[in-house]
């Protein structure tokens, strides 16, 4: 079984943020694959299940996001974990990925690394840096542009075909067919 976690905040009030961008693939993959909501008030966040995988909206705020990971992980004991993230050193329209490595300074990566540790897979989410550090919160809670929209729907589709092709295998095994450092935008 695999444990596809979406990382973002709670709230309608960030439901179009940067931040949220892993909540978005988690809700079109929920959509396309017709999930079950298997969610328990201890999971800490909205969880569904489609076949060999397990898909999770972790409720606890992004600074917070591994209580819910180690939760369902402690639960259902995954073969894997795949978590997907907003990255702000990878340009808009860029995904890429990698197994384990630093948390960046991302807080969500940062609580899930505290509670499960650093061996899971994960599907980086370019949003781009602010031009000052002064500006990176207010960046990563602000919503995408509407010029980026049509972009933005194409980025998630990727990164939702990304992570069906990752679950069950070696991310080595994707790698060829998903390498690229150029945006899905051009």
């Amino acid at each position: 079984m695999t444990l596809i976690v979406g990382l973002g905040n709670p709230t309608d009030k960030y439901k179009n943020n940067r931040h949220n961008i892993g909540f978005m693939v988690i809700d079109k993959l929920v959509n396309d694959h017709n999930a079950t909501n298997i969610t328990k008030a201890s999971f800490k966040g909205f969880l569904f299940k489609s076949k060999n995988l397990l898909l999770l909206k972790p409720m606890t705020f992004m600074n917070l996001s591994g209580e819910s990971v180690q939760a369902v992980d402690s639960y259902y004991k995954p073969d894997q974990i795949i978590v997907i993230h907003d990255e702000l050193d990878v340009s808009f329209g860029e995904i890429r990925f990698k197994n384990g490595g630093s948390h960046g300074g991302h807080n969500g990566l940062r609580s899930i690394d505290a509670n499960i540790g650093v061996d899971y897979d994960r599907i980086r989410m370019g949003i781009s840096r602010p031009e000052f550090k002064s500006g990176v919160t207010k960046h990563v809670l602000s919503d995408f542009s509407k010029e980026q929209q049509p972009c933005l729907k194409t980025v998630i589709e990727k990164a939702s075909e990304i992570v069906l092709d990752l679950a069950g295998v070696e991310i080595k095994s994707i790698q060829q067919k998903h390498a690229s450092k150029k945006s899905y935008c051009e």
